[in-house]
């Protein structure tokens, strides 16, 4: 009888040991965060080279970017795959086609950031091809307007920029200033305000690391 309840015994306390090895060994899997959402501000694009009253003007000058690592890509690397995205006046270039070797392509959402998730399956990327480009240019036609009259670019709401990038992973951006200190101009602004405070790019933008479509 007593090697019955002895023998009894051994069974619960093994089970208890048993159980509770199984216990602590269950381990909680966090999710590894692969969007993240960086902020940009006034960032310097040069102008595009035009003929103005006193001659020639502009350096025609691209700054290039990588929205991987959020940092300008020296020129030096311009034929590379370093970079992401271009900038010059209100011109912005992906890395592929004409201008670019990488796998990069893009297109304008009407939406709001936010509400942009997943990108849709039948989206279509386009590639540069100059002088058309994957984000569209012109007033109204992409990203921004262009009041002639007082000079003032201003960034359309509801306007998202989706790129492909060099690497063939996906970002969202939203481009909310086009002038330096973040803040549209006035349209009393003087003419060397409008010279000297233009092509300052403020934007926010979420690069996805992990190859997928969803932010």
């Amino acid at each position: 009888m007593k090697k019955a309840i002895l023998g009894s015994l051994q069974i619960l306390a093994l089970s208890i040991v048993l159980f509770s090895c199984s216990k602590s060994s269950t381990t909680t899997v966090t999710p590894v965060v692969t969007t993240t959402t960086y902020a940009v501000k006034d960032l310097m694009a040069d102008t595009i080279i035009g003929n103005g009253p006193t001659g020639p003007y502009g350096a025609g000058k691209y700054t290039f970017y990588s929205l991987e690592k959020n940092a300008i890509v020296p020129n030096t690397d311009s034929a590379s795959t370093k970079w992401d995205v271009a900038f010059l006046g209100t011109r912005i270039l992906t890395n592929a086609g004409t201008s670019g070797s990488g796998m990069g392509g893009g297109f304008v959402f009407t939406g709001l950031f936010d509400d942009l998730k997943t990108i849709s399956a039948d989206s279509v990327f386009k590639t540069d091809n100059a002088p058309t480009y994957a984000i569209t240019t012109g007033s109204g036609k992409g990203w921004y307007t262009y009041d002639p009259i007082n000079n003032i670019i201003t960034p359309l709401a509801g306007r998202v920029l989706v790129i492909r990038t060099a690497s063939g992973k996906y970002a969202k951006i939203e481009i909310s200033c086009y002038y330096k200190g973040g803040t549209t101009l006035a349209t009393t602004a003087t003419d060397a305000d409008k010279a000297s405070k233009q092509r300052y790019y403020t934007f926010r933008y979420s690069y996805q690391s992990n190859g997928t479509k969803t932010f």
